[in-house]
């Protein structure tokens, strides 16, 4: 508890307010393409049945601590769910366990799949029009 203690207490207006803890889709895919961030889908099974991205590793909340080798922290480690929330909770884990540059994409997934529009796509694979 001491270690979530300390978390916390670094949780202050200054943490929310520089944005530390967030980043964009187009600055998440940049780092994936890049090979410089893994990203995890922290959503059930259930949910990536219906909406499922290839670019993201899916491990569920709940199998975090069982599958935690398969997130390597010699990358960006960027979370996200459908709301937010379970991506934060996951953050939180993270950090605990020692991650040090964690984010958290904060946007829902029709933001997630309106960055993967033909333009953007496009614009990604380097080749001009």
């Amino acid at each position: 508890m001491d270690k979530f203690d300390e978390l916390l207490k670094n949780f202050d207006l200054e943490f929310f307010g520089s944005g530390r803890h967030k980043i964009s889709v187009e600055k998440a895919l940049e780092l994936h393409r890049d090979n410089k961030a893994v990203i995890v889908d922290v959503r059930t099974k259930e949910e990536v049945s219906h909406v499922r991205f290839d670019f993201a590793l899916n491990i569920p909340v709940s199998h975090i601590p069982d599958r935690l080798a398969e997130i390597l922290e010699d990358k960006t480690v960027i979370v996200f769910c459908s709301s937010v929330v379970r991506a934060a909770i996951v953050y939180t884990y993270l950090r605990l366990k020692g991650y040090s540059d964690v984010k958290i994409l904060t946007v829902g997934l029709s933001e997630i799949a309106g960055c993967l529009k033909p333009g953007y796509v496009l614009k990604t694979t380097g080749k001009s029009l």
